[in-house]
């Protein structure tokens, strides 16, 4: 394994990235998969609906959340209603599935159907009270566990981690617009590996 990371980092130094910068991306990279695969599982979603004994799965929440907005979650967002068309953009997923599950929140008492203030022809979503008390219970119990476990940092850590976390959260944007020897490397690469594709399509294709 460490030799084919050697290797890659061969690659890399092509395009002018240095071995550190190298080794950091390996070594944040791994972070990274690591807590993609908890995040993908969503632990702490699990268990925050369990030890509450909330009615409710994680997708439905997520739908709650997204017409709560939280303002620290949805701070770049211009203050609007929710509608249904925004609960499937701001959860990037298919208006008709967002139609469904606002629909049995409705059903269930969590959500309901109000008048827009903006156009009284358009139908908006708010929370119940019962709703409001889900996502409360839940938003408190994330900050109460991540409070407790920030706690063990320093002033000067937070202040150090904070606009360094979201500076990197900004790469893949960045990536998206490579310099010119990054491009060089990456059409390099595609070229190298362009035979996998004909193969591929020929299969299909028999």
């Amino acid at each position: 394994m460490a030799e084919r990371d050697k290797r890659l980092k061969e690659e890399l130094a092509q395009a002018g990235i240095s071995e550190d910068s190298s080794q950091a991306a390996l070594d944040i990279d791994a972070v990274l998969q690591v807590w993609r695969r908890k995040i993908f599982k969503r632990e702490l979603g699990h268990r925050a609906l369990a030890e509450l004994g909330l009615p409710v799965d994680l997708p439905q929440l997520d739908v709650l959340m997204a017409v709560r907005a939280p303002d620290n979650e949805f701070r770049d967002e211009e203050p609007r209603e929710t509608m249904v068309s925004t609960v499937a953009q701001r959860l990037n997923i298919d208006p008709s599935r967002a139609s469904r599950m606002t629909s049995d929140l409705i059903a269930r008492g969590l959500l309901c159907r109000a008048v827009s203030q903006a156009d009284a022809r358009r139908t908006v979503l708010e929370l119940t009270e019962k709703g409001e008390r889900v996502v409360e219970a839940v938003r408190t119990y994330k900050f109460l566990t991540m409070g407790s476990y920030l706690q063990g940092w320093t002033a000067e850590e937070i202040r150090t981690f904070l606009p360094l976390l979201e500076r990197f959260s900004a790469w893949s944007e960045t990536a998206a617009h490579p310099s010119e020897e990054v491009a060089d490397e990456i059409a390099k690469l595609r070229e190298s590996i362009a035979d996998l594709g004909v193969s591929d399509r020929n299969e299909t294709a028999g």
